[in-house]
Formats: structure tokens, C-alpha cells, sequence
């Protein structure tokens, strides 16, 4: 069995749920997966596979701002540490090659993690990185190291219409990047309906916590049944009731694949993991994108423009705003059928 190294960005937990499908089917070809990552990206991969051996990365150190008009401030202070990191995961890369006689490589976003010894492919759906007036800047960096990679897998499909939109289609495509389909780690199933709300919550922290707050406040006058998934990885589940409200710290992807089946109606961020579990299930939902997260707001807005899904920022979310949801059409879903065989020949 060869040894496959799979390496998510630690950056809420987009990275971590859409690499669970990749290492799954890794599993299925006969590769033995091996999971490199740090905080609650290695963690929920660690409740999810707890047969695997895994491996802590160097942190990104990644802090978002308080008030969205200082988020790329925040992370231009920070960038000294995240270069720091990269560099570090570089050296530690080097060092996992060697001592767990890794075969090949997949990161998800992972800048560090490659090696010239072994086929290495990076996962983004961000061919184009967003920054505002910085947009030809950042894009630019961040080619430049996909370009370090062997294969760049984009997942999305290669046509009109598709999910990421300018993100993952640009003007000149690098030639080392394959359009694999969306990733997805839920199906849809025809369950009865339990709940009328499903929220669920993810994103580095302090935007997470201040979303949960304002939400709670919000949604307590809403009639219905509301499942509110917190996106907080811990040691234990756990599982709380009051009035219409029933909270679970995090789900395994067992039981947000059967929340979401069991949910009419979906409250959530614009991340692009989300996206695609949506379009695979079907389901009508609410973005609200996180403050200064120029990917999640285009996201949100694309959609909106779209007639798909409706949205509006943190600040000015109330409640009335969810009647919405029924006037748009709901995410589509591409039935794109990954090639995992053809994928994994490059191994």
C-alpha cells in the first residue's frame, strides 16, 4: 500500500470536511492515507478516521479581525507568521517524506507541503485569490506556488454554469490545474423533516462566536424547530435542548449528513465546502458570508445576482430576512462523478 500524506489548511473546516471524500476514496483504491494537519482541522479528521495515523503540521497562526474593514489589515500583520509556517511545514514535509516513506502528497491549500521527491497535488477552488484592489497580487503569488505542484485539482466542473465562478475559472488557466467535480462527503437521502432550521457555524474565531451571539439573539422569536450546530470541535459531543432550539457543539459526518436531509431550510456561511454540500443535497438556505472574507462575499453575491440564494452581511442579518429563502431557486446539483482511479494514477 502506498503511503499518501493529506494535508488541509487549518482554516475553519472547509479544508479538513472536503479532504474526508479524498481520503476516503484513497481508502477505497487500496492507499493508505496518512493526515497532516493542525488545531480543529486535525481533530475533526481525527474523529472522522480514527484508525489513521496523523501528524501535526506547523499553525498558520490565521486571526481575523473584529470589524471587517480591518481583515486584510489583520492578515497583512500576520503574514510574517504565516510565512514563518510555511516555511516551517516545508521543513516538516521534508522530514514526513523520509520517516513515513510517503509515496505521494495531496494538500488542500497547504502551501508548504510538497516535495520535488514525490508526486505532490494541490487542492483549491481559489485559482483566482480575491483581495480587493490586491486581487492581481495575491492571485499572482498564489499561482506561483501552485505551480511548485504537480497537479492542481480544482473542485468544481469545467463548464457553464459551475459553482466557484471566477474564483476557480480564470482568464488564463495554469496548465498544470484538472477540473475533478465538486467534493462532497454527504448524499441526499428522502428523510422525514425534523427540523425547520438547520444553522451551522464554522470559521476561525472571533467571527464564529460573533455570528452564534447574534443569531441566538435573532432567531429566538422564530417558529419552528431549529437544529444549531456550533462548529466548535471538541473532546466530547455535546448535545443541549431549550425551547425550539437543540445544540450540538460539532456532528460527526454521519450525523450532519442525516441533519441536513432532516432540515428544511439551511442558515450558514457562503463558504465554498458549503456550497458544494448544498448543491450535492439540494437544499435552500441563507448565506450570510463572513465579514471582510472577499471569497464568501463574492460567493454570496454570485448567488444572490443568481436568483439562487438569497444573503446579507452579519450586521444587518434579522429575522424576517429568512422569508426569503423561498423566493430563490436553491443550488443545483452537477452529478459530476470524480475519477478517483484516473486521479490516482499520477501516484
Amino acid at each position: 500500500m502506498k503511503n499518501i500524506l493529506v494535508a488541509p489548511l487549518n482554516w475553519g473546516l472547509g479544508h479538513a470536511t472536503r479532504c474526508i471524500p479524498v481520503i476516503q476514496a484513497l481508502l477505497d483504491h487500496g492507499f493508505n492515507p496518512i493526515i497532516a494537519s493542525d488545531g480543529v482541522a486535525l481533530e475533526l479528521l481525527q474523529k472522522e478516521f480514527p484508525s489513521l495515523q496523523s501528524i501535526e503540521l506547523p499553525s498558520y497562526q490565521i486571526e481575523y479581525a473584529k470589524k471587517e474593514a480591518y481583515f486584510k489589515w489583520k492578515l497583512l500583520w500576520n503574514s510574517p507568521k504565516m510565512i514563518a509556517a510555511i516555511l516551517a511545514e516545508k521543513n516538516r514535509t521534508r522530514q514526513i517524506v523520509e520517516t513515513y516513506q510517503i509515496d505521494g502528497i495531496i494538500s488542500d491549500n497547504r502551501l508548504g507541503v510538497y516535495s520535488h521527491k514525490v508526486t505532490s497535488i494541490f487542492i483549491t477552488h481559489q485559482l483566482n485569490v480575491m483581495t480587493g484592489n490586491t486581487t492581481w497580487l495575491t492571485t499572482k503569488l498564489h499561482q506561483l506556488f501552485i505551480k511548485k505542484f504537480d497537479e492542481c485539482w480544482v473542485p468544481d466542473v469545467n463548464t457553464v454554469p459551475n459553482l466557484s465562478g471566477a474564483l476557480g475559472h480564470p482568464e488564463i488557466v495554469p496548465k498544470n490545474v484538472k477540473y475533478i467535480g465538486p467534493l462532497c462527503r454527504l448524499h441526499k437521502k428522502n428523510l422525514p423533516k425534523k427540523y425547520d432550521l438547520m444553522v451551522i457555524l464554522s470559521g476561525p474565531e472571533p467571527q464564529r462566536t460573533m455570528l452564534e451571539e447574534k443569531l441566538l439573539t435573532e432567531l429566538k422569536a422564530y417558529r419552528g424547530d431549529i437544529l444549531f450546530v456550533k462548529g466548535k470541535i471538541e473532546s466530547q459531543q455535546k448535545i443541549e435542548k431549550q425551547a425550539q432550539f437543540t445544540f450540538y457543539n460539532y456532528m460527526d459526518s454521519k450525523q450532519i449528513e442525516i441533519a441536513f436531509n432532516e432540515s428544511e431550510r439551511i442558515l450558514c456561511r457562503s463558504g465554498y465546502t458549503t456550497v458544494m454540500d448544498l448543491a450535492k443535497l439540494k437544499k435552500k438556505a441563507f448565506f450570510i458570508p463572513t465579514p471582510g472574507q472577499y471569497e464568501q462575499e463574492y460567493l454570496a453575491k454570485k448567488f444572490k445576482e443568481e436568483g439562487l440564494i438569497p444573503s446579507c452581511k452579519q450586521d444587518k442579518f434579522k429575522l424576517h430576512k429568512l422569508d426569503k429563502i423561498d423566493v430563490y431557486k436553491g443550488l443545483r446539483n452537477f452529478e459530476s462523478h470524480t475519477k478517483w482511479k484516473d486521479l490516482f494514477e499520477v501516484f
